[in-house]
């Protein structure tokens, strides 16, 4: 199996580990900070250990000394964590999902702030579609059961903050990013606990809580290490599976109707990244070399 071919699978795997976690915030009966902790704790407990186990603490000296980069990368981690569960608390998945697309849009904004690295006349065109589309989804949060302009724009926030850690990962494209996904979540765990109540969890959701805690860590791990082998473009493009399969698995499930402006609005934003992103692919050809992330 090639890298690129490699980097696929795992990302892939990466995507559809992380599909069920909008329903299973959903499903999960308790306040969103309760959830968002035990999420948290979990998913970065396991990653953490099994780092310790298999490795020893150097992995994660390497995501330290990184310096500022590394602490915002753990920041936009960390944090990002939290607001999924809080937006999807507040608005439906297919608004949170669809809006948490444009991550690529402020990665590219990110990169030309910090990086110096220039927009080009594609990703202009795909920002200006981009917000067209958000615009519309929050329109029409008003009228869609579930949805809220307030969870909206959580989502818009968890966006903003995975994207700025992202960027911040690409100085250090050599250091392995998985510790820090652990740290960052045990850290925001600690932060929260004090106002998650977590001990209020019913005991009767622990099987739910456990298995989204899997899901979390097995999406972490596969994501934090299949897009080192393949082009930022074939990553968003395998991204957008989870844009379109989370709210059609949440609306299968328990039947939440993501409602026409999220459907329109989602569409638009879907399209203009799949067309921006082939068109990078067509250009660079089989042969273009893996990203660091």
């Amino acid at each position: 199996m090639t890298d690129q071919a490699r980097g696929l699978v795992i990302t892939l795997l990466g995507i559809l580990f992380v599909v069920p976690d909008s329903l299973f915030v959903r499903l999960i009966d308790a306040p969103a900070l309760t959830i968002a902790f035990w999420r948290l704790l979990l998913a970065g407990g396991a990653i953490s250990l099994g780092i310790l186990v298999m490795q020893g603490t150097g992995p994660f000296r390497a995501v330290l000394r990184m310096g500022r980069y590394g602490a915002v990368y753990m920041i936009g981690t960390g944090f990002s964590g939290v607001l999924f569960v809080m937006a999807i608390s507040l608005t439906s998945v297919a608004n949170a999902v669809f809006i948490l697309a444009s991550l690529p849009i402020f990665a590219t904004i990110y990169s030309r702030i910090f990086l110096a690295e220039p927009i080009s006349r594609r990703m202009l065109v795909t920002i200006a579609v981009v917000l067209v589309g958000i615009a519309i989804i929050a329109y029409g949060s008003g009228e869609t059961a579930h949805a809220s302009l307030a969870g909206d724009l959580l989502a818009l926030a968890v966006s903003a903050l995975f994207a700025a850690g992202l960027t911040a990962a690409r100085h250090a494209r050599a250091v392995s990013m998985v510790p820090g996904v652990g740290m960052a979540y045990l850290i925001v765990a600690c932060l929260i606990a004090p106002f998650a109540h977590p001990l209020d969890m019913p005991v009767s959701q622990a099987p739910l809580v456990l298995a989204h805690g899997g899901v979390i860590v097995l999406s972490s791990i596969f994501l934090a290490l299949g897009p080192r082998y393949i082009t930022s473009a074939e990553v968003g493009l395998l991204v957008l599976l989870e844009s379109v399969l989370a709210p059609v698995l949440v609306w299968v499930v328990i039947g939440e109707d993501p409602g026409a402006y999220a459907l329109l609005g989602g569409a638009l934003v879907i399209v203009a990244l799949f067309i921006s992103n082939m068109i990078v692919l067509l250009r660079r050809g089989p042969n273009s070399g893996p990203i660091r992330s």
